[in-house]
């Protein structure tokens, strides 16, 4: 017997980490569902590991192809999903009001963004396992500090969802498509993934030797291929383009 003008269960919001974890949920669950985004961050590293493995298309130095191209391509699936794929995506909901509706709901801006990010980290897992897994059957043999492997990977991480939530929050989506997909095979090219910077002039080196992609590619190539220890020049990198990406997203992201 309830008391009258009272209802059981009381109405309310769910707990916000309830929300976030939902939201999360779904967002992986539409990623994993859109074959253009399983295209650029399954197949096309896949198939560039496979393939540059197996064929002798670029010089990759002493050792094998492998142990150079496997830290490069982690690099890329991190830089495909947590950038690319996500200023897509991210883009082009806001270009259909899905934001601006979400923005309404209990669930605050934060804790949607926080979500996308959730997403995106397990996304990432899947992809690394994927790699990983492709690698050892390949004859990779890695070498290092498993911390320091992370450190690379949640920096990258962070580094890549800032810039990817910078572009779609500013750019149109049919903007943001055409730069994200162009500024991934600008890097995929110039940032030491498949081809070593060292086959590049030294001016281009250095300024090169500054993107996140080859922060990330080679910092994970010193510590899987060489056994260096951390990289603490490359992590000094990778989070000066975090602060600097996911501060300039909080600021300038536009939700309309």
């Amino acid at each position: 017997m309830t008391t009258a003008g009272t209802y059981a269960p009381k109405p309310g919001a769910a707990p916000l980490s309830r929300m976030i974890a939902a939201q999360a949920v779904l967002e992986t669950k539409m990623l994993l569902r859109n074959g253009e985004q399983l295209l650029l961050t399954v197949v096309i590293p896949t198939l560039l590991l496979v393939l540059f493995s197996s064929v002798d298309v670029v010089d990759t130095g002493e050792g094998e192809a492998v142990d150079f191209l496997a830290p490069g391509i982690l690099a890329l699936a991190v830089m495909s999903t947590a950038f690319t794929g996500q200023a897509i995506a991210t883009g082009f909901e806001r270009r259909y009001g899905v934001l601006k509706r979400l923005a309404t709901s209990p669930l605050p801006r934060w804790g949607l963004m926080a979500a996308k990010t959730l997403s995106v980290l397990v996304t990432e897992i899947l992809q690394v396992l994927l790699v990983t897994v492709i690698a050892f059957a390949l004859g990779w043999s890695p070498h290092g500090n498993p911390l320091a492997v992370l450190l690379l990977l949640v920096l990258g991480t962070a580094a890549f969802s800032g810039l990817g939530l910078l572009m779609a929050g500013t750019l149109k989506a049919e903007a943001t498509l055409a730069a994200a997909n162009l500024v991934f095979l600008l890097l995929l090219v110039g940032g030491g993934v498949v081809v070593p910077l060292d086959k590049f002039p030294d001016t281009a080196q250095s300024l090169l030797g500054l993107l996140p992609i080859s922060a990330l590619s080679d910092g994970l190539r010193d510590v899987l291929q060489h056994g260096a220890g951390m990289p603490w020049g490359d992590l000094g990198i990778l989070a000066a383009w975090g602060v600097v990406g996911l501060t300039a997203a909080a600021r300038f992201f536009r939700w309309e």
